[in-house]
């Protein structure tokens, strides 16, 4: 381990895999180490054992579950957005070709002390339960108004200013609902809570169009998911860093960030070895998080806990037309809450778990000291449980940029039930790293004679 790397990274968590990934596509000579023998950190996808080991230690796993190796169940629960910017980079790098991907069956939205599916076109908006026959008429002219902005036309603006006017001012001036404005922000727009309405309407704008367009891409369900579990991701762009000459250590304690006098990072010392380089990238979990400092620096700070119960179900989710896979979210204001409860659901379909079992996973952000509590609206919809295992998860995010010693920290995975938080990040930690924007370029793969 004598060679100078010009990056190492820690942890192998798809926001570090991506970045892995696309350093050594740049050409950057990268090494790439973690302490757990199996990739994905904490957006792994577990077999059996590894799953009770995790939950339940002293537990085998009932036999009545079927085989170790037909399951692989996520623990952070999140679906692709099929037009979103995780398929674009996903597409960009070519990493498609490592993976497979099925739709999800069905979106849906708690409303009234039922589930509703989420209507993304004309047709299943005139049929909702979710409005009433005259909120149906405001409600087609709003997606109207969304379909047919056109930012150079004035004509097309109706009096809104995007940049200017807040989401309310819009939902005002369409007069909808305060039921129909939540599955809009929330099962559309897919924001986990209500601030976004007194802020400016452009973004939420653009995240509808972006559920519309998923939608439409697929016909189900804006979402795609891989075949074999989420923790297929990181692996496929590690498989990518490793084309391009990225190194890989599984199953290595990191003992030591070793930095300089001036606090600069220098390299990372794993037992008597220290691998050096110019820059470490890695999640909080190798960088004190989750314990006391020891006279250091405080590199990262906790900004609130995720509570998720990953529950193994016999039978589909009643109430979503025994869809294979859902997504079901209920807005906080049907459960007098300030963040949404997402529960992401899918099956054998997905090559996930043994035949005629369901994975679903209900999470939301911790508001109370009771945190499996809050979740109970979401598990009270999945009728009977027969296995639950339940994780409460601090968030972290670094306390400084990274810039001025070269130590540059990821953030946790958040409460939301997609990837476009991850690609976000992955932008920010870019452009920290490399001084410049990620931009995806189409690269050809050398094959040799």
């Amino acid at each position: 381990m004598d060679e100078e790397y010009d990056v190492i990274v820690l942890g192998t968590g798809l926001t570090e895999c991506i970045l892995s990934g696309l350093l050594s596509v740049e050409g950057k000579k990268v090494l790439h180490m973690d302490r757990n023998d199996y990739y994905g950190g904490d957006s792994a996808s577990l077999n059996l054992t590894q799953l009770y080991r995790q939950f339940r230690p002293n537990q085998a796993p009932p036999t009545e579950l079927g085989r170790d190796r037909d399951y692989a169940v996520d623990l952070v629960p999140k679906f692709i957005i099929a037009s979103g910017e995780l398929t674009k980079i996903l597409v960009h790098t070519d990493v498609t070709r490592y993976l497979e991907f099925k739709q999800i069956a069905g979106s849906f939205v708690y409303r009234d002390g039922r589930i509703s599916k989420v209507p993304s076109t004309e047709m299943e908006a005139v049929r909702s339960p979710l409005m009433g026959l005259f909120e149906k008429r405001r409600a087609k002219k709003f997606f109207e108004f969304l379909q047919g902005w056109k930012d150079e036309d004035p004509a097309t603006h109706q009096g809104i200013n995007l940049d200017k006017d807040t989401m309310k001012t819009v939902y005002e001036k369409f007069s909808l609902e305060p039921g129909t404005q939540d599955f809009i922000g929330h099962a559309m727009a897919l924001y986990l809570d209500d601030d976004y309405i007194t802020k400016p309407a452009r973004p939420t704008y653009e995240r509808i169009v972006l559920y519309t367009s998923s939608m439409a891409r697929y016909g189900k369900s804006p979402y795609i998911y891989p075949l074999y579990g989420l923790g297929e991701l990181p692996q496929s762009f590690a498989r990518l860093s490793a084309i391009y000459g990225g190194t890989y250590m599984l199953d290595k304690q990191i003992d030591e960030i070793v930095t300089d006098t001036e606090g600069k990072f220098v390299g990372v010392r794993s037992g008597a070895e220290t691998v050096k380089a110019k820059q470490v990238i890695g999640d909080p979990s190798y960088f004190g998080a989750g314990k006391e400092s020891e006279g250091g620096k405080i590199r990262v700070m906790e900004e609130g806990k995720v509570v998720r119960a990953i529950c193994l179900l016999k039978h589909p989710i009643p109430g979503t037309e025994d869809s294979d896979s859902c997504q079901i979210i209920i807005p906080q204001n049907q459960v007098n809450r300030h963040n949404d409860i997402y529960i992401a659901m899918v099956s054998s379909t997905h090559n996930v778990c043994a035949k005629d079992i369901y994975v679903a996973i209900v999470s939301t952000i911790v508001e109370t000291d009771k945190p499996e509590l809050e979740i109970a609206p979401g598990l009270n919809l999945l009728g009977p449980i027969y296995e639950k295992f339940v994780s409460i998860t601090p968030l972290y995010t670094p306390t400084s940029s990274g810039q001025a010693d070269n130590i540059f920290i990821t953030r946790s995975y958040d409460a939301t039930s997609h990837f476009e938080t991850v690609v976000e990040d992955v932008q920010d930690v870019w452009k920290r790293v490399t001084g410049s924007d990620l931009v995806l370029k189409k690269r050809e793969v050398e094959v040799q004679g």
